[in-house]
């Protein structure tokens, strides 16, 4: 990625967890769209958490990427959740389709 990054790692229960860092800008569309595809289609965890703590801003690329997420873990039976957006960016993918039971402790606060 160019101006973000990426951390992979795996809880203790098996949850998926992918921690983007930074903004994610279109030239990080692709990578980030490969890595989510992989995860969901070959790895297969029960859960995947897109922890966006330390996400500053995305573009409208990575945002439907995000959100067709949510959409291909329901057809893999692969739990997607976005944890810990600001609340801008939580405004930001519900209006992109990403339903809001999927974003949990928005700004710090349970959702």
């Amino acid at each position: 990625m160019t101006v973000a990054t990426v951390d992979i790692g795996t809880s203790p229960d098996g949850t998926l967890v992918i921690r983007p860092h930074g903004t994610l800008a279109d030239a990080d569309a692709v990578e980030l769209q490969g890595a989510l595809e992989h995860a969901i289609r070959h790895t297969r965890p029960l859960r995947l958490v897109l922890d966006l703590a330390d996400l500053d801003d995305l573009d409208p690329i990575n945002l439907g990427s995000l959100a067709a997420a949510c959409r291909l873990g329901d057809d893999h039976h692969v739990a997607v959740f976005l944890d810990h957006p600001h609340a801008t960016i939580a405004e930001r993918l519900t209006s992109a389709g990403v339903p809001v039971h999927r974003l949990r402790h928005i700004d710090g606060t349970a959702c």
